[in-house]
């Protein structure tokens, strides 16, 4: 059985990812620092899958640490979750993302290279594009017109993949640029449990159906769309961990190296009110909610051209926004405070 580093495994898309390597036949092997993330994420995928995960508890920083974790089990691959990501955040402590994100992906890679190991997918973002000249956004639109650090980070990592590849060819190397992930595995047992207040839309407004918050904030309700508020693609969080298992098995395919970079996403843009209003139907609880003003660095429209990942991957996203809005009701509904040691 093909052994998979992870790294991030034990965070949201991580967990994720984990429960559909393991479906497809692969044995994932998890590094995690636990900063944003806790260890009954993997017994819960354990539980969910009946198989053992190794889960080791490092910072990808540690050179020692992870060569150590690379002698004991030889891996064939590894899928890079693993950093920080609150834009907010990242405008108030760059060098906490720089050193993180960039510095643990140069230590993450020299440690895979001096493994022998050279296929990489790696979690990218759509914050890569920046504000978009137009939509839907193509892998061809022009990237790198970052407004925040945490977004200068994922490009960096990005422009760092390609500079290695071009010196070593036999890196195979995927960059998945990820659109708003969503939603939560269908059994309700693994979901998003952000630490503290939530940075994302999805997760505060499902606290807030809980009855944890008492209203939603909606940054701007005067951008030039149909409701008002921002439009984003979100993604089932389910649809894109199949993504990263797709990528994997075609970079395993091919003869030589490259680097593919694609976008996940689903094609369809929705307002955020849309998604509140779906939240209500799925929960048949009213979310509260106040407008107050734009949030400096948000984009009016963001979504996604996903269809070189259909040409590519034969991959798409299956799940409809009621889908997502019924299994993030079910995983709070089930975990009201979220998974118990994670406070």
């Amino acid at each position: 059985m093909q052994q998979i580093l992870v790294t991030g495994g034990a965070g949201y898309i991580g967990s994720h990812t984990c429960i559909e390597l393991i479906e497809a036949g692969f044995q994932p092997v998890v590094v995690d620092n636990f900063s944003n993330s806790c260890a009954e994420a993997v017994r819960r995928v354990e539980q969910l899958t009946q198989a053992k995960v190794p889960v080791y508890q490092i910072d990808i920083r540690d050179r020692a640490a992870l060569d150590d974790v690379l002698q004991r089990h030889p891996v064939q691959a590894c899928i890079h979750f693993a950093g920080l990501k609150a834009v907010g955040e990242s405008v108030a402590k760059p060098l906490d993302y720089y050193d993180n994100n960039v510095g643990g992906s140069i230590s993450l890679l020299q440690a895979l290279a001096q493994a022998g190991c050279k296929t990489l997918v790696f979690s990218s973002s759509a914050t890569v594009y920046g504000d978009p000249e137009s939509v839907p956004i193509s892998e061809n639109a022009p990237a790198g017109r970052v407004t925040n650090p945490y977004g200068r980070t994922k490009w960096m990592i990005e422009e760092i993949l390609r500079d290695l590849h071009a010196a070593d060819n036999a890196w195979k190397i995927g960059i998945l640029r990820y659109f708003n992930p969503v939603g939560a595995h269908p059994s309700g047992q693994i979901g998003e449990d952000p630490r503290g207040i939530p940075n994302n839309l999805m997760p505060y407004i499902a606290q807030t159906a809980i009855g944890r918050r008492e209203k939603l904030h909606v940054f701007g309700g005067d951008y030039p769309t149909r409701d008002g508020t921002g439009v984003r693609d979100f993604i089932h969080v389910v649809d894109l961990a199949k993504g990263h298992i797709r990528t994997l098995q075609y970079l395993f395919e091919q003869a030589t190296g490259e680097v593919v970079t694609l976008n996940l996403g689903t094609g369809q843009g929705t307002t955020v009110l849309e998604l509140v209003h779906a939240f209500e139907r799925a929960s048949g609880r009213p979310i509260p909610y106040e407008i107050v003003a734009r949030r400096p660095g948000d984009v009016a429209v963001c979504y996604a051209d996903p269809s070189r990942a259909e040409q590519v991957l034969g991959w798409r996203a299956e799940h409809d926004i009621d889908a997502m809005c019924r299994d993030t009701w079910r995983w709070q509904s089930q975990n009201p405070e979220g998974y118990p040691d994670h406070k």
